[in-house]
């Protein structure tokens, strides 16, 4: 079983690593373990962020001061890396997506993790020439369009925020609520009049964080079509270090499957191990050669092979289209 992985932070490694003078950074450094986990496709994000602390190596960048300067670098990164690859294509579409596996190469779309680089929808535009496909207004800041997570759940989309939404979807970009705090996901939900997602949250039942949803959300998800993808990041998986496993990740997605039913499940696992301590997976999905770990889990709860064929690839390829 191949997987495609609806959340991905490698370009923050690559444009990292590139900017200290690296290059092939997907192929020295992550391919290995990725064709061992069984990915065939990935979701790379555009998150440029500086966090909370400015722990991220933007810090130690003096010309990526402002949030457009930082995703310009990224994009400048993420081109001389992918001309770097032809073992990974470029995708829009799930017909590209097949294409592509059927060559024998790995693909990747494209999505932004945060619009704070953005100053309107206008801007959407050239992203989604350069194949955008999903989008998050805000990661978990405060910006022009949305509060975040870890912000105050009683701000909810601005008007910039429901018109951007009304513009993505116009371009084909799907709106992701997983970094939107609460009145910002029914905000969404409101603005949005297609298909919304959730590319990487778990369940709030199971694991009382604000990045994960209510069953109250699922449902809501589920109603637009759309599909919530599993994030192994420990935190989110349960409050406690005993119950970070592989196994209890399983458990979110049995949940989310008798809310929402299992073809509104799918993978979003956001590996972040490269980013450095406190960014570790749970146990058995440190890094992306331990995906099979999960799948096998998923089985032993007694999830179908056509179950599970579907929260590999199939839901998220559906939504994509």
């Amino acid at each position: 079983m191949t997987v495609l992985d609806g959340h991905s932070d490698l370009l923050y490694d690559v444009t990292r690593r590139r900017l200290a003078g690296e290059t092939r950074v997907l192929e020295r450094r992550h391919l290995d373990r990725l064709r061992r986990g069984g990915t065939e496709g990935l979701v790379l994000a555009l998150w440029y962020g500086t966090g909370p602390h400015n722990e991220t190596f933007w810090k130690d960048v003096p010309e990526a001061g402002s949030a457009a300067k930082r995703l310009s670098i990224m994009l400048d990164c993420a081109r001389a890396e992918l001309a770097e690859c032809p073992w990974l294509a470029a995708v829009r579409t799930r017909k590209e997506a097949e294409a592509a596996r059927a060559a024998g190469k790995l693909y990747a779309f494209l999505c932004i993790e945060g619009m704070e680089a953005l100053e309107g929808p206008e801007d959407l535009a050239p992203l989604a020439d350069l194949g955008l496909r999903m989008g998050m207004l805000t990661w978990n800041e405060e910006n022009r369009f949305a509060a975040g997570a870890a912000q105050d759940p009683r701000k909810g989309l601005t008007d910039l925020g429901r018109r951007t939404v009304r513009r993505m979807e116009d371009l084909g970009v799907l709106p992701d609520a997983s970094h939107l705090n609460e009145a910002g996901f029914w905000d969404l939900l409101d603005a949005a009049g297609g298909t919304v997602i959730a590319s990487h949250s778990n369940c709030r039942r199971l694991c009382g964080v604000p990045r994960n949803l209510t069953d109250e959300q699922l449902r809501a998800i589920r109603d637009r079509g759309g599909i919530v993808g599993l994030n192994v990041y420990h935190g989110f998986v349960h409050t406690g270090p005993e119950g970070q496993t592989a196994e209890m990740l399983a458990r979110h997605a049995a949940h989310m499957a008798e809310v929402m039913g299992a073809e509104h499940v799918a993978c979003g696992f956001d590996f972040c191990e490269f980013m450095g301590p406190g960014n570790d997976g749970a146990r058995g999905l440190e890094d992306c050669s331990g995906i099979p770990a999960f799948f096998r889990e998923l089985e032993r709860l007694g999830m179908s092979a056509r179950e599970r064929e579907g929260i590999a690839r199939e839901n998220l390829l559906r939504v994509l289209g």
